[in-house]
């Protein structure tokens, strides 16, 4: 008889899988068996500081109204986001101590990696989707994400 096993043994060592490796899920399908983990996982907001006000004026200028999107929320159908196409943890840039792949305001190619996502210890590259400058960073390195979530801007 092939299956998976639903032991306890067997759910505690997914479980410790989960908390090594930062996911809030995992599931194993072997034929008609599935098992299937999940955890909650607490993520700190990240705030996003509104720019800072410009100088006064003199009164004949007329003021010049602060960009909409600046303090829009980012989701995933806001364009040029790109999400998280998997859930896992993001990381800036390809290893500790180095250079982020990208920056606030760079150029970027179609295609360029912009971060990487490491799930179940493999890193996953993601790319650009088009070419376009980097407008916001959304995530930190080493921050846990989710599927879909938003991870940066490219516009």
């Amino acid at each position: 008889m092939s299956g998976i096993s639903f032991t306890p043994e067997a759910i505690r060592a997914l479980a410790q899988i989960l908390r090594e490796t930062d996911l809030s899920e995992i599931e194993l399908a072997d034929g008609e068996s599935r098992l299937r983990v999940t955890r909650s996982i607490t993520v700190a907001q990240v705030a996003v500081a509104a720019p800072a006000p410009a100088p006064a004026a003199p009164a004949l200028a007329a003021p010049v109204p602060a960009p909409a999107a600046a303090s829009a929320e980012v989701t995933g159908s806001t364009p040029g986001a790109v999400t998280s196409p998997m859930v896992g943890v993001a990381y800036l840039a390809p290893e500790p101590g180095a250079a982020p792949f990208v920056q606030l305001g760079a150029k970027v190619a179609a295609g360029q990696t912009l971060l990487l996502i490491e799930a179940m210890k493999t890193f996953n590259q993601i790319k650009a989707p088009k070419a376009g400058t980097v407008t916001r960073i959304l995530v930190e390195s080493g921050t846990p994400v989710e599927y879909g979530e938003p991870l940066m801007v490219v516009e």
